[in-house]
């Protein structure tokens, strides 16, 4: 047993010192445009993974989940621009803005199945689009809202800037994020609640009769996604400095559902592999300006056909192979 747990440990690391090192490759680098790669795919990684919070282990397909990025995006940006209060704060609340909006669009929308969950909340993100359009006076609309970068933080051995050209602090501070936010998910899942929330997806009417709230498990479950929706939408807002309401569209929604399905649903920490090969291969085929998209869905179709579990199960089958064979 004790061997067994000494190659265990060896292939992990075999694993992980490479991800550690690549995950370090924009500190090394120091390139803008690397940088800004691996900032994108971690901020869609997170995003993904806090969407497998629902798709994976809550079998709830949210369309609407850009609308709660918008959420947290605008709430911290205007935070800012009309009061003055610093995005370390306006994150929370931006988070917690989306995560109220959720808990109620979700007593609406979860006690639907199926495909009327899923249109009720895509409707819902478009009517949040609109809205933010139309409101011309507070958000600009189409216009787009300028929104100040994060205020520089002042260390012992320095000032630590957003505007540098390498990108470094702010692709240091989506990491640390995407950290915390992968401990939180992994904790819950991992919890009581973690457990009725399988349990409702393997078989929604018998978890009823065995006692569980179902329609208060799954408003959590929707609660606690929506909240880091907006957590993350408020980093995107100061990271990208301009916003418009198309960051509530379905497009957007779809990027952060592709990232999750290549990935592997149920896994979390698979939204992250998934969204660095597709940010990667969407980033080599940039010359090819919309057609890049078409196959950006043909990636979606091909691992729903091919492999519809994903990179994250790839990867664990080859860990048991390789732990089989040693």
């Amino acid at each position: 047993m004790g061997e067994i747990k000494q190659k265990e440990a060896v292939i992990k690391s075999v694993f992980l010192v490479p991800a550690l090192f690549f995950l370090l490759i924009p500190v090394i680098v120091r390139s803008g445009r690397i940088s800004s790669i691996f900032i994108s795919a971690l901020m869609f990684g997170a995003m993904g993974a806090s969407f497998d919070l629902s798709a994976g282990y809550m079998g709830i397909t949210n369309f609407g989940y850009a609308a709660f990025v918008g959420l947290g995006a605008y709430t911290s940006a205007l935070l800012m621009i009309r009061m003055g209060i610093t995005p370390w704060i306006g994150m929370i609340i931006g988070g917690m803005v989306a995560a109220v909006v959720g808990f109620l669009v979700g007593l609406l929308t979860l006690r639907l199945r199926g495909i009327f969950m899923a249109c009720f909340a895509w409707f819902f993100a478009e009517a949040a689009r609109l809205t933010f359009a139309n409101l011309v006076d507070i958000t600009r609309g189409y216009l787009g809202l300028h929104v100040p970068p994060f205020p520089p933080i002042k260390t012992p051995f320095g000032t630590i800037s957003f505007i540098a050209r390498s990108r470094i602090p702010a692709y240091l501070l989506i990491l640390s994020l995407t950290f915390i936010i992968l401990l939180i998910l992994n904790h819950i899942i991992n919890t009581r609640l973690g457990l009725a929330w399988r349990a409702i997806k393997g078989n929604e009417d018998a978890a009823k009769a065995s006692g569980i709230n179902t329609t208060l498990y799954k408003t959590l479950n929707f609660t606690i996604s929506c909240f880091f929706a907006g957590v993350l939408g408020s980093f995107y807002a100061h990271y990208v400095h301009v916003l418009t309401p198309d960051v509530m569209g379905l497009a957007f929604t779809i990027q952060v559902l592709t990232v999750c399905y290549v990935g592997g649903r149920g896994t979390l920490w698979g939204s992250i592999v998934g969204s660095f090969i597709v940010t990667v291969i969407l980033e080599f085929l940039r010359p090819l300006m919309v057609m890049r998209f078409i196959i950006y869905g043909v990636l979606l179709i091909a691992v729903m056909i091919i492999y519809p579990d994903g990179m994250a199960k790839a990867l664990k089958k080859l860990y048991s192979f390789i732990i089989e064979k040693i």
